[in-house]
């Protein structure tokens, strides 16, 4: 089997991966016995390192980039389990830092597939595991095989049901909770955490960001319902300051000083989640320094997210993909660029709050230049340009084909030094904003690029 092989069997189950998630009665029956027998098949290869879980609605990338950096900087081996994946879905399984190789995802998806067959055999009502069931096995499989000395997993969506859920972490970590995939975790901010909160474990510590009170109260319950401490951001622990320079202090001490590689105002919170949790692995045995831990969260990296893709003009990428993220950029943009023109090249998915993001996002732009991606859900460019002119008559707008295109006319006309160009709206539009700038290369295969 070859890597196109592979990629295309993984993929191809997203048909009905999707019906999973969103059939209740499908997920509730069946729940996580199916990725808990195909890794009974593969001899719990889960079982074999360490693991901290992270659910979230925002931070939980990020969050999980520093974890991954504080314990590569103190010598620790780490695989890294996120999605989505920007140009290749590869990204999703790191070991150091690195995707991992083809050649490896072609092997451990051979061997994934006839466990895969069997259990349809031997389970004809579960059928085959979903695409994100097969690759989480994968990964935990990769992991076990490296061999790492810690696994950060990151939650695919939700956290009860999600198939990374068959794991029992040293540690479970939330990042902030907000309504978000209100169509699959519920209406309100109390359902939506008690979905993210069922990744709490019995018996084993859960550290999470500050919450609006209803989210708070509900992990607190779930907290107490399971035998376990819940640290809470701003009661149990606090992280104040800028990125360049703030203070985390809670259960663990005070450690001051600290600067991140991420940029923007709220990745102040996710980095003190970070250090929390990194405090919590000292108590269970793990030796990273303050100043180890210093270098990890200062040398973190997470592409397309508020990343310095381009200077002279500055170009920033940053995957803002709802109403939310959309408010966390404009703030982060006017903290790093007081006073600048700001050019957004804008591309929407269809199937977002469209006006909403605009709503959010016209305010700190001087012009919008409106995209669509490669993406089969993306809106149309004149539709977009009538909607921002729609929220903010007079500013100026015009559409182009697509991302290279934009930016291409964007950088050309730039003869000013306080002049930012962002494209934002999508992950399509930011791998495909790095790739024409240069940093990536483009997935070789169809499948990668529309999977995310």
């Amino acid at each position: 089997m070859n890597y196109q092989d592979a990629i295309t069997y993984i993929i191809d189950r997203s048909g009905y991966d999707r019906g999973f998630v969103t059939n209740p009665f499908d997920a509730e029956s069946i729940g996580l016995r199916r990725t808990e027998a195909l890794l009974q098949m593969l001899d719990f290869p889960d079982t074999r390192y360490p693991t901290v879980h992270i659910a979230g609605s925002k931070g939980k990338g990020s969050t999980s980039a520093m974890l991954d950096s504080v314990l590569r900087a103190a010598g620790y081996r780490v695989g890294l389990y996120t999605t989505p994946h920007l140009h290749t879905f590869r990204e999703r399984v790191q070991i150091n830092g690195e995707p991992i190789s083809e050649t490896d995802f072609a092997r451990l998806t051979e061997e994934l597939i006839p466990m895969n067959e069997r259990l349809a055999r031997e389970h004809p009502d579960w059928g085959e595991a979903t695409a994100f069931e097969a690759s989480t096995a994968l990964a935990f499989l990769a992991f076990a095989r490296a061999p790492v000395d810690v696994g950060i997993i990151e939650v695919g969506l939700g956290g009860r049901l999600d198939a990374t859920n068959v794991i029992k972490p040293l540690v479970s970590v939330i990042s902030s909770i907000s309504l978000d995939h209100t169509g699959i975790l519920g209406d309100t901010l109390g359902e939506i955490a008690a979905e993210k909160g069922g990744i709490i474990k019995d018996g084993r510590p859960v550290i999470a960001s500050r919450q609006k009170p209803e989210a708070a109260d509900t992990l607190q319950r779930i907290a107490d319902e399971r035998n376990t401490t819940l640290s809470l951001g701003d009661r149990d622990w606090n992280a104040s300051g800028s990125t360049r320079d703030f203070t985390v202090t809670g259960p663990g001490g005070e450690i001051a000083n600290l600067n991140c590689g991420l940029t923007g105002a709220y990745q102040v919170q996710n980095a003190g989640l970070a250090v929390v949790t990194i405090q919590e692995l000292r108590r269970r045995g793990f030796q990273v320094s303050d100043e180890q831990l210093r270098t990890g969260i200062a040398n973190v990296w997470w592409p397309g997210r508020f990343e310095r893709a381009h200077e002279e003009p500055v170009v920033i990428v940053d995957g803002a993909h709802n109403v939310d993220s959309s408010e966390r950029l404009v703030e982060a943009l006017q903290e790093e660029f007081p006073g600048h023109r700001v050019s957004l090249v804008l591309g929407i998915a269809r199937d977002k709050d469209v006006r909403g993001m605009i709503e959010r996002l016209a305010p700190a732009a001087s012009e919008i230049v409106a995209i669509a991606s490669r993406s089969p859900r993306a809106t149309d460019p004149e539709e977009l340009a009538t909607i921002v002119r729609d929220v903010a008559p007079g500013l100026p707008v015009s559409a182009e084909t697509g991302v290279s295109a934009a930016l291409d006319r964007v950088i050309s006309g730039s003869e000013i030094d306080n002049h930012v160009i962002c494209v934002t709206g999508s992950l399509y539009a930011v791998s495909e904003a790095r790739e024409a700038l240069g940093l990536a290369e483009p997935a070789d295969f169809e499948q990668e690029l529309f999977y995310r």
